[in-house]
C-alpha cells in the first residue's frame, strides 16, 4: 500500500488491488477514513473533525494527481508522491 503524502500526523495511501469507487485512505492516530477522489467524500470511516476538514482540503486541491495515482496503482504500476498539505 503505496504512501502518497504525510502532513500533520495524516498519511495518505492507496491500495494497488483496491474496490471502485475511486478512492484512498487516510489514516490519523487509531482513525481510518475512506475518502472518495471524485468529489472529495467519505465512503467508510471517520477522522476527527481536524483531520477531516484537512483531509478533505488536500484532496480538493490534489484531485487531478489522485485520480493519476489511482489509474497508476490499478494497473500495478508505481506511484508518484503527493505534496503535502502546508
Amino acid at each position: 500500500m503505496p504512501e502518497l503524502s504525510r502532513f500533520f500526523g495524516i498519511v495518505i495511501r492507496i491500495h494497488f488491488e483496491d474496490h471502485v469507487p475511486p478512492h484512498f485512505h487516510a489514516i490519523y492516530g487509531e482513525f481510518e477514513a475512506e475518502i472518495a477522489i471524485d468529489g472529495p467524500q467519505l465512503l467508510r470511516g471517520s477522522l476527527p473533525p481536524r483531520g477531516f476538514g484537512m483531509t478533505m482540503e488536500w484532496a480538493t486541491i490534489h484531485s487531478d494527481e489522485l485520480r493519476l495515482a489511482w489509474d497508476l496503482a490499478k494497473a500495478g504500476r508505481p506511484v508518484a508522491r503527493i505534496e503535502p498539505l502546508r
